[in-house]
């Protein structure tokens, strides 16, 4: 009987999280970036790729200070925060003709695919782009079982 609820419990899973890549989560709506706002997308933005013993992520984030960045791992979750300045400190606001690059605190929940070895992930900010290096978890990388014929 376990197995007929499996294609459930996946189906579950991919609604859950069809509603928090669209900005809903367990109470905090629209966590992801720019907050105040109606409508705040996800920032930064990322490409996640995955190779045999790493998952990486590429994040799109020009303009930020490297020492704002908060990166934390729990498990198979990646959680990125900061904040983008508004401006330079030496132009005034009504020196503005047009204001439209977002800013304000951000912080960005991913799922990642697999679970990964938290103590060991490096991260990387350069030319505007965060690159994050997260080695997966050895007990969760398959193991090669080896078959004797008799």
């Amino acid at each position: 009987m376990a197995t007929a609820w499996n294609p459930m419990e996946v189906l579950r899973r991919d609604i859950d999280r069809a509603f928090q890549n669209a900005g809903f989560s367990n109470g905090f709506p629209f966590r992801t970036a720019f907050l105040p706002g109606w409508a705040a997308r996800r920032y930064p933005l990322i490409n996640l790729t995955q190779d045999r013993d790493h998952v990486y992520i590429e994040a799109l984030a020009p303009g930020l200070d490297p020492n704002s960045i908060d990166l934390s791992v729990v498990r198979n979750v990646l959680t990125l925060s900061g904040e983008k300045r508004h401006h330079p400190e030496d132009i005034k606001l009504e020196a503005f003709h047009r204001h439209e690059r977002a800013a304000g605190k951000f912080i960005r929940t991913i799922e990642l695919p697999v679970e990964v070895d938290a103590d060991q992930v490096k991260a990387e900010y350069k030319h505007g782009i965060l690159m994050v290096t997260l080695p997966i978890a050895e007990a969760t990388k398959p193991k090669q079982i080896s078959v004797q014929v008799g």
